[in-house]
């Protein structure tokens, strides 16, 4: 059975989408794309990704607000959450992790720790 992989980019920042969205086709990932939390919401209720690469900072709905809907979805799988912000205060870190959060990195990241991330999770 061939399964596909897929990667949720979600960032309102279009250059960050496309450098993101680049960097896990190049993995073998499917990519989708969302500007807001809300669109995030809207998209896994159809679809489910096996990783969610989620921006703190946007729009419409932030990013712990969306992880926060995510969470309580009835989705076939778990998928893995990112939280990829400019946060760095250890408070809204584990604001974070204790939300759901499976890891965290922050802005601005290079190719090599998004890599060593998803080796933590499995996912590389």
């Amino acid at each position: 059975m061939n399964t596909k992989r897929i990667c949720l980019v979600v960032d309102d920042s279009s250059a960050i989408r496309r450098v993101m969205a680049g960097f896990f086709r190049d993995l073998g990932f499917d990519v989708a794309e969302a500007a807001t939390g809300l669109h995030a919401i809207e998209y896994c209720e159809w679809h489910t990704p096996e990783i969610i690469m989620l921006d703190w900072n946007m729009p419409v709905m932030d990013g712990i607000s969306c992880l926060r809907v995510l969470r309580a979805l009835d989705m076939p799988k778990r998928p893995a959450v990112v939280m990829c912000t400019t946060e760095s205060q250890i408070a809204k870190i584990q604001e974070a992790l204790a939300a759901g959060a499976d890891e965290y990195i922050m802005k601005p990241f290079s190719r090599d720790v998004l890599l060593d991330k998803l080796a933590q999770l499995g996912l590389a």
